[in-house]
């Protein structure tokens, strides 16, 4: 009798432990019935974004969004502005705190409280030494939930003060809907994204070569205690999918599964976000149907080059009928702002619809400081402004004095004469 209560004491034990381990879940530790072969699912034919290049495929995620690079421009999105979970895509923002705040040569004892943690794991054990490079490698590559919170510690001295500064950079890159509560992103009630905003993090975060480096990287070997330890990317997506080059996996209960991509061909760079995928493979064929879908049906467009052309054209048709009034000199030098991207991707059957317009003041008053704006020219799509640019004279106006109406009336003499003359005759 007392060896069934045995058995079952441990029977009890063992379903409590895969019960807790399941609900912590992270990335690399998936089910096994959530995994797959990734070359299964690279014919893009099958991924439905042939058949039709106009029609949306059909999307698993509950929220998406593919952003331009250059311009933040959304392409495609569904409740993009929604907040949700992130889980280890935390991890893009853990990563940017501790570049921009500490040594990468710095070593780091391992604490109980981060060899402690659950989820995926690094395999860090109390008292090893790593330096802060390699623990990074391990947050981004194998999305080690212990490496997030040893970096946290080593950066900031607790969880708490960390994502302390995970808010305040949110708040300084204008991310109002995004909140940290801890550096590797298991759920909590308060830590919550949008796609939207993910993407623009990830975007900022993606200028940093540092972090660029890291998260483009397929397999690296790290060192613990002096030992070597060989990393592989988590991103299934790294070296499958033409063009990508990063950046996060994510994936907890509350979150389910989450990636962040980042995708380059030729001169159009864009950044994928899908949150809330039921599947690894969902999310993984949800990223390629939309990736594939955006470099189908965008183009980019050298707005800067559409800007110059119908500028020049306007001035040969406009700037006769400018007037300036009290100014010593009619001759007008105007130029519009200088753009902060050339290019922009418009969907291919709207690109015939793009309109520019500009918006000018016909009448001056002289004195005309350099750099005074005098109207704006916009790029319109369907009555929608893409991108509006501010006109502004290059040259510098006086005011006519005393001495300027003298000579003009000295000059004139001659003409005012002769006009007397006729209106006596």
């Amino acid at each position: 009798m007392k060896q069934f209560k045995f058995f079952y004491k441990i029977m009890f034990l063992f379903f409590l432990t895969l019960f807790i381990s399941k609900s912590v879940l992270a990335d690399d530790l998936l089910p096994i019935e959530d995994d797959f072969d990734i070359s299964e699912i690279m014919n893009v034919d099958s991924l439905e974004t042939n058949s039709n290049p106009i029609q949306m495929p059909t999307i698993n995620s509950r929220a998406y969004v593919v952003i331009d690079r250059k311009s933040n421009t959304i392409l495609v999105g569904k409740n993009e502005n929604q907040k949700k979970k992130m889980a280890s895509t935390t991890k893009i923002m853990t990563a940017l705190i501790v570049i921009e705040h500490t040594n990468l040569s710095d070593t780091v004892e391992i604490s109980k409280k981060a060899s402690n943690t659950g989820g995926s794991r690094l395999g860090l054990k109390t008292g090893d030494k790593i330096t802060v490079s390699d623990l990074l490698y391990g947050l981004m590559m194998r999305s080690g939930n212990d490496a997030a919170v040893a970096l946290a510690e080593h950066v900031a001295g607790s969880i708490t003060d960390f994502a302390n500064l995970m808010n305040e950079k949110a708040i300084s890159l204008g991310l109002s809907n995004t909140h940290f509560v801890t550096p590797h992103g298991l759920d909590e009630d308060e830590h919550y994204t949008t796609a939207y905003e993910l993407a623009l993090l990830s975007n900022y975060a993606m200028n940093n070569e540092i972090f660029a480096k890291i998260v483009g990287t397929k397999n690296y070997t790290i060192t613990i205690n002096g030992y070597p330890k060989t990393l592989t990317n988590t991103n299934e997506l790294l070296g499958a999918l033409n063009g990508v080059y990063g950046i996060k996996t994510g994936f907890t209960n509350g979150a389910n599964r989450c990636l962040v991509t980042c995708c380059k061909r030729s001169n159009m760079d864009i950044i994928c976000v899908v949150l809330g995928a039921d599947t690894k493979k969902y999310r993984t064929t949800d990223s390629i149907k939309l990736i594939e879908y955006a470099f189908q049906n965008f183009t980019c467009v050298n707005i800067e080059e559409i800007f110059s052309n119908y500028f020049e054209i306007w001035k040969k048709e406009n700037l006769q009928n400018i007037t300036i009034t009290k100014g010593v000199s009619n001759y007008l030098d105007i130029t519009f702002e200088e753009l902060p991207y050339s290019s922009i991707p418009i969907r291919n059957d709207l690109v015939d619809k793009l309109h520019v317009y500009i918006n000018y003041e016909s009448v001056l008053k002289a004195p005309i400081t350099k750099g005074t704006s005098i109207g704006n020219m916009t790029l319109e799509l369907e009555g929608k402004i893409i991108h509006s640019s501010n006109l502004f004279i290059n040259t510098e106006i006086a005011h006519k004095n005393t001495f300027d109406y003298l000579y003009y009336f000295y000059q004139n003499l001659s003409t005012i004469f002769n006009t007397i003359l006729q209106m006596e005759r």
